[in-house]
């Protein structure tokens, strides 16, 4: 039987670091693994927290909640839920919330998710693999428009028009599309140009997967749901993996970490600011040659202020 794929977590211990920075004040505190994955961070994490704290984990995953199982501490609990319903817990309830946005390497490693064009396997790419359309029931009768514009949005491509153009022309003159090679393959006779040492189906998987997985709209709910979650001094870490989920959280923390003045009445007093931005991190040379994987990865530290 061949080994399962395993997974190294990113920016570990940087992230836990962050995230715990105060924890000698949170005694009985609450923090959230919002993406636990293979379980990396929230291993870290309940090394770390007090006998009393207790650590909630979120995912879509059914083989990450089945990873879960495998941790025996009373302080842990999992919800199989995307990490948006943070929106669910108590106001002012968390000490501090991770999201870890990558796509962990079981995921990607494994030809029965779709998620690579590296191996042959169907063209599914969900995360929860229980509800929700797969990328090859979605490109079966979807219009040439709205595939350009999703490979152009999500992916940053801009040979979208021609690749869509070649999805289309494909399923009128042999069916669907099925698996993750007819994609591929599709996508490298439509893509004329490519940077040196990336697959010409890189920016076209990329966009797929963020599509059919609403993944930059949770995001935006997630991220506007911690201000509600955390209590004033708790921390919020996002690690991200491509540029538009680093823009998302780069202007979301700006956004919240400037008093902001209504305009209609001058002289009131400005609205306090919710966040104060602590750092930017990226990884070590050590662990991007270790772990190319890391190469991308970029982390956010903010901290929910008193107001």
């Amino acid at each position: 039987m061949a080994e399962a794929p395993r997974h190294t977590t990113v920016l570990l211990d940087e992230a836990v670091d962050a995230l715990l920075a105060d924890v000698d004040g949170w005694s009985n505190g609450l923090w959230v693994d919002a993406t636990f994955g293979r379980g990396g961070h929230s291993r870290r994490i309940l090394a770390r927290i007090p006998p009393g704290a207790r650590l909630l984990a979120f995912d879509k995953d059914p083989e990450a909640i089945q990873e879960a199982t495998r941790i025996d501490d009373a302080r842990f609990s999992i919800r199989h839920a995307g990490f948006s319903e943070l929106a669910d817990l108590p106001p002012q309830s968390a000490a501090g919330v991770l999201l870890d946005l990558g796509v962990s390497s079981p995921q990607i490693d494994s030809p029965e998710r779709g998620f690579s064009f590296r191996f042959d396997g169907p063209l599914d790419m969900r995360m929860d693999t229980t509800r929700g359309q797969s990328v090859a029931e979605w490109l079966a009768d979807a219009p040439v428009d709205k595939i350009a514009e999703v490979i152009r949005e999500y992916g940053e491509e801009r040979f979208a028009g021609p690749i869509a153009k070649a999805i289309v022309a494909w399923r009128q003159e042999r069916g669907p599309l099925g698996s993750t090679a007819e994609l591929a393959d599709l996508v490298a006779g439509a893509v004329k140009t490519r940077e040196a040492g990336q697959n010409p189906a890189t920016r076209t998987f990329q966009a797929f997967r963020i599509f059919i997985n609403a993944e930059l709209e949770e995001l935006q709910q997630a991220l506007e749901a911690s201000l509600s979650v955390l209590a004033p001094g708790g921390r919020l870490v996002v690690i991200s993996f491509h540029s538009l989920e680093d823009r998302i959280t780069k202007q979301f923390m700006a956004l919240h970490s400037k008093e902001v003045f209504d305009r209609r009445a001058p002289f009131a007093a400005p609205r306090a600011m919710k966040l104060e931005v602590l750092a930017r991190v990226r990884p070590g040379a050590a662990e991007v040659a270790a772990n190319p994987r890391a190469r991308s990865a970029i982390m956010r530290v903010a901290r929910r202020t008193e107001a």
